[in-house]
C-alpha cells in the first residue's frame, strides 16, 4: 500500500469547512479540477479504489500519462512523499467525508447525511470489531489562537 492509504478510517470534513451538505465540484469538461476528478472517481465507483489509486490516477490523467507508461510513472510519483486525501478539497471545501474500509477502498458521504453522522460519531466498528479511526480533513486556514 502507498503511504497515502487509509484503512478502517473516516476522514471527516475540516473544522473550517463551510459546506452544510456534500456539494459536487463543478466540472469543466476541458480541464476538470483535481477535486472534480477525485469526486468522479470515488463517487462513480464506491469502495472500488484505494487512496493511492485515486491520487495517482488523478495525477496521471491530469498529465496525460499514457496507460503503458503508468506503472513506471507510479513508481516515480510515489518515490517522493505525496499529500493524502486529508488535504483534498472534497473535505476542506465541498462537504464530503471519506470512508476507507478494511481494505483501504473509498466511498464518499455528504456532511448532511445520516451515514456521515454515524461515521463522525466515532461509534462505528470495522468488520474486525475494532473502532473505525476518525480524523479530519486539513483546515484551509490557520486556526485562530
Amino acid at each position: 500500500m502507498e503511504r497515502v492509504d487509509y484503512v478502517d478510517t473516516f476522514i471527516a470534513v475540516a473544522e473550517d469547512c463551510l459546506a452544510t451538505a456534500g456539494k459536487v465540484p463543478s466540472l469543466n469538461p476541458d480541464k476538470p479540477s483535481v477535486a472534480a476528478r477525485t469526486y468522479g472517481m470515488i463517487a462513480g465507483h464506491p469502495y472500488a479504489y484505494t487512496s493511492g489509486e485515486v491520487i495517482f490516477t488523478v495525477h496521471a490523467d491530469r498529465h496525460a500519462i499514457p496507460e503503458d507508461e503508468r506503472a513506471a510513472a507510479r513508481s516515480k510519483f510515489y518515490a517522493k512523499p505525496q499529500p493524502c486525501l486529508r488535504s483534498s478539497d472534497l473535505g476542506k471545501r465541498y462537504g464530503w467525508g471519506i470512508h476507507a474500509d478494511g481494505q483501504g477502498r473509498l466511498a464518499l458521504y455528504g456532511v448532511d447525511t445520516t451515514e456521515y453522522a454515524d461515521f463522525a460519531s466515532g461509534q462505528l466498528r470495522s468488520d474486525s470489531g475494532e473502532p473505525i479511526a476518525l480524523t479530519k480533513a486539513m483546515r484551509s486556514s490557520r486556526a485562530r489562537r
